[in-house]
């Protein structure tokens, strides 16, 4: 009989795991929101934060800069008066959005069962 422990992953608490270190960032509360409202083109500060009902000023600013950090997001200062900032998605970002939204629409098809499984859940833990 095989050792099931050997077949079985181990996940690492470290810079090197994949899911810790890059799908937890991006599966954030606000990140992938900024990134489909940046699919449109690209867009101003106050613009993203009219379009993301209930984020705030800074939690948008320190995504934003998350965002830019992972080189998900272009950020171009034009030299205005007042200043114009704008940003966009780079081809990483266009390329990110692609499976993720393959897994939006898997949580629109299913987003009934779920609330569904959660309700029953639920249920069973109050009786």
């Amino acid at each position: 009989m095989a050792d099931d422990k050997a077949e079985k992953r181990v996940f690492y608490n470290n810079e090197e795991c994949p899911i810790r270190n890059v799908v937890a960032q991006i599966g954030d509360k606000w990140s992938a929101l900024i990134l489909f409202a940046l699919v449109d083109g690209a867009d101003r500060f106050n613009s993203l934060k009219s379009r993301i009902e209930g984020i705030s000023q800074r939690m948008l600013t320190q995504t934003l800069r998350d965002l830019e950090r992972d080189g998900y997001v272009n950020r171009t200062v034009f030299p205005e008066v007042p200043v114009r900032v704008e940003y966009e998605l780079t081809l990483m970002g266009r390329e990110l959005v692609k499976p993720l939204y393959q897994l939006v629409s898997w949580a629109d098809t299913n987003h009934q069962a779920i609330n569904q499984a959660r309700k029953s859940y639920d249920e069973r833990q109050q009786g």
